[in-house]
């Protein structure tokens, strides 16, 4: 369920790439997110940070951590706090089975982007895995052998 990127009513406003150096995604799905206020006018703006920000299931409900979105400029009243706890939206179905998998040992809820779609604001969530030391240099490398062998490619198309 991941945003159709190529679509017109689809863009991204932020993207975790710490998310993707520290956990092995294996499974991606969308949510949406309850604002308050400005901060979907502050989404806009492309004033959200996910670098540290985390997801859990409390009561039966999505819930999302530490995501920081800055205080809308032109707001006058009503601020919310910029690092406040915000509920998620999913079908019931979907947090059940997602709260089956987090008991499982070394699972966790990564936000990997937020992005509008058709005029919503959307949050990606990733179910991850933590890599240890040792795969992130071992995944830094190959996507660094990737990048070379592209640049190699795109020089021997041009001369």
């Amino acid at each position: 369920m991941q945003p159709a990127k190529g679509t017109p009513n689809t863009r991204v406003l932020t993207v975790n790439r710490r998310a993707l150096v520290r956990y092995e995604v294996s499974e991606r799905f969308e949510v949406g997110v309850v604002l308050e206020g400005a901060e979907a006018k502050a989404l806009r703006a492309g004033k959200m940070e996910l670098a540290d920000a985390y997801a859990s299931i409390e009561n039966g409900e999505l819930r999302l951590h530490n995501a920081y979105i800055a205080p809308y400029a032109f707001a006058h009243i009503d601020r919310p706090e910029e690092r406040r706890t915000r509920k998620l939206l999913a079908h019931r179905a979907e947090i059940d089975r997602l709260e089956g998998k987090l008991t499982q040992r070394g699972y966790t809820l990564v936000p990997l982007q937020a992005y509008l779609k058709d005029g919503w604001v959307k949050l990606e969530l990733g179910l991850a895995r933590g890599r240890d030391t040792v795969d992130r240099r071992e995944a830094l490398k190959a996507r660094e052998t990737e990048r070379e062998t592209r640049a190699a490619l795109a020089r021997s198309r041009k001369g």
